[in-house]
């Protein structure tokens, strides 16, 4: 059973890296956006939309200042693949998140991580442990009773639907 779950994880990497690539070589395929996320306990949620999918990043957390993020989306250059970043770009977030959630529209969520800690300045990305947040189809949300309250970086992955002739 181990060799199966470690064969699962480097398909699924192999995947995450393919569909990165093919996202950034092609600048009509993926965008970056800047925004802040902001303590203060109440329901925030930033968008970005490529074409006819979406992805949508709601969020709750507390202390400290508002934190600069990033959000990017990007297509496979055979439109098969949806992908969505969000990360804290200077590493690790400060704040104390309450929930959060990432939604996709338009495709089906094939892979997910979370991170408590972002790969910057000689640091290594942190992963949260999968008893920490749910995956279905369409979301990634926090576990309540398990999440830690650490989020720096989310990324999710979707097989597009595309409709049969």
């Amino acid at each position: 059973m181990a060799c199966k779950d470690l064969l699962n994880s480097c398909v699924k990497l192999l995947l995450l890296s393919v569909v990165l690539c093919a996202a950034r070589a092609s600048a009509d395929k993926t965008k970056t956006l800047d925004f802040d996320v902001k303590p203060g306990g109440v329901v925030q949620t930033f968008s970005a939309k490529l074409k006819k999918y979406k992805c949508t990043f709601t969020y709750a957390c507390q202390g400290g200042t508002n934190e600069q993020w990033q959000m990017s989306v990007g297509l496979s250059d055979d439109d098969q693949m949806f992908s969505c970043s969000v990360w804290r770009p200077q590493g690790k977030s400060y704040l104390f998140f309450t929930q959060f959630k990432a939604e996709l529209k338009g495709a089906k969520i094939e892979y997910a991580t979370a991170y408590s800690q972002t790969a910057v300045g000689g640091q290594r990305d942190v992963a949260l442990k999968e008893e920490e947040y749910n995956v279905s189809e369409s979301s990634v949300t926090h576990r309540e009773g398990k999440f830690h309250s650490e989020l720096s970086k989310l990324t999710v992955i979707g097989r597009t639907r595309h409709d049969e002739l």
